[in-house]
């Protein structure tokens, strides 16, 4: 079963995102809408940290949130401030191929070798940094996660719409992701 759905024209976006900055994100990243010009915020972008994505959007169009595998669990104050103080309604989150947080413990050698020799750690103090926090961050299959993570905003933020999106590195484009 193909998950993603390919943005090629704005038919493709779902229903429920037509005129929606969620629909806009689309149209302006995938399909080269001309720029609008915004004074503020119209939705809140929760993506990975990851260098190789870039967003084509206008300049004050969104709230973005970068953090490992687009996990936002430990970025909910600042969801809620975009929320509350930035009138925010819809919250695109996205995952991307190739993510660095799949399968954490196959990197576990090279995370500990990281930060003693780069950045000054004891040893023991990396791996023990590793094991505590790696079972945190770890986030499994990208897709899988980002379809469970904006299910747990959904029920945290009932009035929120949660889109949850793939972003592919090889042809630096957006896909809605198939929940059903």
């Amino acid at each position: 079963m193909n998950r993603l759905t390919t943005i090629s024209t704005a038919e493709d976006i779902f229903p429920e995102y037509h005129r929606t900055p969620i629909g806009l994100l689309l149209e302006y990243h995938n399909l080269g809408k001309p720029f609008d010009t915004y004074e503020k915020a119209q939705l809140l972008i929760g993506m990975c940290m990851d260098n190789r994505k870039h967003l084509h959007i206008p300049d004050n169009f969104a709230f973005i949130i970068r953090a490992g595998g687009a996990n936002l669990r430990y970025s909910e104050f600042k969801v809620s401030y975009a929320i509350a103080i930035g009138d925010i309604q819809h919250i695109a989150l996205i995952g991307h191929n190739n993510c660095g947080m799949v399968n954490l413990i196959s990197r576990k050698d090279q995370f500990i070798n990281g930060l003693v020799n780069k950045a000054g750690w004891d040893r023991e103090w990396a791996e023990e940094h590793f094991m505590h926090f790696a079972p945190i961050f770890e986030i499994g299959n990208e897709i899988d996660f980002v379809i469970s993570e904006a299910k747990r905003l959904r029920l945290r933020y009932p009035k929120i719409t949660v889109a949850p999106m793939h972003y592919k590195v090889d042809d630096n484009r957006l896909y809605l992701i198939n929940e059903k």
